[in-house]
């Protein structure tokens, strides 16, 4: 046990009638609960969907999917123990089935079970997790982790009640986040064409007509970058776009002026996508359109190319599993096109506006998830 833990251990942050309590302790997670991984189910058993008579399923990572069967009925915490994102901590209520990679906490007498999921979730439990190609977490291993316990039943549900509004909140946030998401994604189906069709399904007052299909390379140019990432500073001054959605700096640019770039290999194949109007400069292997022709709306056809990107252009590989895109298949991408340049920017106003409410809905969730966290470091000592 390390001196910090034998003096004792005192919250930064203490509700006022705690103040004058006395000092936690850093103790094993046995102390505090019981744990028990669950039991396998086939995987052919365990359906994606919720419905009538289906339980959900949790394994390693979460929330697996949905099963006939249930190990549990009632409320506890659920370890992850193998995989990579073995250590995560989730809430199961009701009747659930636990699998064989997830650990069930059953709080010990005189522990409150929401304050024991919120002491899990700040442990970090993944940086317990040993072995390389699959990291796992044991039992046995747990339960020797030490977390800072108070055995003051009436401060443990404080803190739980806390935190659990923050997490209701949260909860309430990423689920705004989400229905916005999906308001665009229907939107966008419907201000565009369907494929094959001339007109979109819905359409701006004033605006007839049928819309034009047109390639790519007729509406724009297309290019490679030629800088590696090595080119790139911290404090640079242009944005650096490399393959993943991470933007960098760098201290000179090549390109000034309307763009869309995209990723030409790797994990942000067919989904990392920017659109600019400025300075910038990009990464040897991302794609820039640019040089729009005149009567052509960059940003309009941003909004086209990222929903149709995956569909249009993935098909004309032979390969099942895209993982690179050659130029002549940008150069290729058929994209339907209104012929009045007014209606290609009231559609690019319309889905430019609601990516900005995205945006700035994505920051509140990350500013209330690091409200959380540096509450939660207040509320918890560290024990070393």
């Amino acid at each position: 046990m390390s001196k910090q833990a034998k003096k004792g251990l005192v919250p930064d942050l203490r509700f006022p009638n705690y103040r004058k309590s006395g000092e936690w302790s850093a103790q094993p997670l046995r102390k505090a609960c019981q744990m028990k991984a669950g039991t396998f189910v086939q995987a052919a058993e365990i359906f994606d969907k919720e419905a009538e008579g289906l339980y959900p399923c949790y394994g390693g990572n979460g929330l697996r999917g949905f099963t006939r069967s249930y190990t549990h009925e009632g409320t506890y915490p659920l370890i992850g123990r193998q995989g990579a994102h073995c250590g995560n901590v989730v809430w199961a209520e009701g009747r659930f089935h636990a699998t064989e990679h997830a650990v069930v906490a059953a709080a010990n007498e005189g522990v409150n079970t929401r304050w024991l999921y919120h002491v899990l979730d700040h442990a970090h439990l993944n940086q317990y997790a040993t072995g390389q190609a699959q990291p796992g977490l044991s039992v046995e291993g747990l339960e020797k982790v030490e977390i800072p316990f108070t055995d003051d039943q009436d401060e443990q549900e404080k803190i739980a009640a806390c935190l659990s509004s923050l997490d209701a909140l949260l909860a309430a946030e990423r689920a705004k986040l989400e229905a916005l998401r999906e308001h665009k994604k229907g939107l966008m189906q419907q201000l565009f064409p369907a494929e094959g069709a001339k007109v979109p399904a819905r359409r701006f007052p004033g605006f007839g007509g049928e819309w034009m299909e047109k390639t790519m390379s007729d509406l724009a140019d297309i290019t490679t970058g030629n800088k590696d990432t090595q080119n790139k500073v911290a404090d640079g001054s242009y944005p650096f776009f490399v393959r993943s959605k991470t933007i960098e700096r760098i201290n000179s640019f090549s390109y000034d002026g309307e763009a869309i770039l995209t990723a030409g290999d790797g994990v942000g194949v067919g989904k990392v996508f920017h659109y600019i109007n400025g300075k910038f400069d990009f990464h040897q292997r991302v794609y820039c359109i640019y040089n729009f022709k005149q009567g052509v709306s960059g940003k309009f056809v941003f909004h086209f190319f990222s929903e149709h990107f995956d569909q249009r252009v993935m098909r004309m590989t032979a390969k099942n599993s895209v993982d690179s895109v050659r130029m002549p298949m940008i150069a290729e991408m058929p994209v339907a096109i209104p012929k009045d340049p007014s209606e290609q920017d009231a559609v690019a106003t319309c889905l430019s506006s609601l990516d900005e409410r995205i945006s700035l809905q994505v920051e509140r969730v990350a500013l209330l998830e690091d409200h959380k966290k540096g509450l939660m470091q207040g509320l918890f000592p560290p024990v070393n």
